[in-house]
């Protein structure tokens, strides 16, 4: 049976992991759609959970294994996330996959693009879905970001700037690469998600005080045509925080500021529980543009709402053959192109 033939049906989901990602970007948004979506499974290591059972109890309704077979031979379950470290991503889709399960994998979909691509092609000769976890799209400064851009008030784009820094001396104790894998893949598929894939890239990767063992600072050009570029960037060595966003169009300009890294968030014990997104208007983007009568124009923006959840509702209409995966593989593929290529420039960078 292929994803156009399948009938409307629950989406049955097991999880392979049990960290950060599940608990706070997954099963919140997922619980909210208790309708459309059953977490059946929860597949975790004998020894992962060693002195770390008691998050489990948290979730009484479901089940937690250490068998893979108990989750990759239930005819129910009709999509696996995979939430594991990065090293495992695609022995598990493949396994997956080859069990009859979409897939859902958080990012980086694969280490190179080359494995990415043996995933996308075993999910194409089985008629299954399997596609990269990219809910940083969601995320409500980009969102708002997005709609700025679509209202049209800026014209035509000249430059849009994506920072992600951090202030964070210790970096110099970091001797390894990860950086473009565990942060550059946001940003770089944020601005391949609006902008399609660019024309060409320059890629400044390298480490401020190890050159040549790590990758934690970068600062990456996306052109497009008609003069558009985009630019990616993060370093630990940026003390105040530049906006989260800065859009330049022929019209006028755009600045979102920093809503603070996730990261930094505390939470109490227990299952995470979504909170409605009250932003406080210092906070808002800031638009100045010039309208077709001439007129300046100067206001606040306010932020729209982190949706995580968006990526489910896509999987379950492109599992039922109604709409096309939101992430497409050529944007997975590019993003560890550009990725690859990085670490490649890293390395050199003595």
């Amino acid at each position: 049976m292929t994803k156009k033939e399948r009938n409307d049906s629950m989406l049955t989901v097991a999880y392979i992991g049990f960290g950060n990602s599940v608990t706070h970007y997954h099963l919140p948004y997922v619980e909210k759609k208790k309708e459309k979506i059953k977490v059946k499974y929860i597949y975790r290591r004998e020894e992962d959970r060693i002195g770390d059972t008691e998050r489990e109890a948290w979730y009484p309704n479901y089940t937690f294994t250490s068998d893979i077979d108990t989750i990759m031979d239930d005819p129910e379950v009709n999509l696996i996330v995979i939430n594991t470290p990065d090293a495992f991503h695609v022995d598990y889709s493949l396994l997956s996959l080859k069990k009859g399960k979409n897939v859902l994998c958080e990012k980086p979909f694969a280490l190179t693009k080359k494995a990415a691509e043996e995933v996308f092609t075993l999910a194409n000769e089985k008629g299954l879905i399997a596609t990269a976890n990219q809910n940083r799209r969601f995320d409500a400064d980009f969102l708002t970001v997005k709609k700025v851009i679509d209202s049209g008030v800026l014209g035509d784009l000249v430059e849009i700037e994506s920072h992600y820094d951090y202030f964070r001396p210790s970096i110099k104790e970091n001797k390894r690469m990860g950086f473009l894998y565990g942060l550059a893949v946001h940003p770089l598929d944020q601005i391949i998600s609006k902008f399609g894939i660019p024309n060409r890239t320059c890629l400044d990767c390298r480490s401020i005080d190890n050159p040549g063992i790590s990758d934690d600072y970068y600062d990456i050009d996306l052109f497009y045509d008609n003069g558009f570029k985009a630019t990616v960037k993060t370093s630990c060595y940026v003390k105040l925080d530049h906006p989260r966003f800065i859009v330049h169009g022929k019209k006028g300009s755009f600045l979102m500021p920093s809503l603070g890294h996730n990261s930094n968030k505390k939470y109490k014990p227990g299952p995470i529980v979504l909170a409605e997104e009250n932003y406080p208007e210092e906070l808002w983007g800031t638009l100045s543009y010039i309208n077709d009568a001439g007129e300046d124009n100067y206001l606040k923006v306010p932020i729209e709402s982190t949706d995580y959840g968006a990526i489910y509702e896509n999987l379950i209409a492109a599992i039922e053959g109604k709409q096309e995966k939101i992430v497409k593989d050529i944007e997975v593929l590019k993003v560890l192109e550009i990725i690859e290529d990085g670490i490649a420039v890293a390395k050199e960078a003595k």
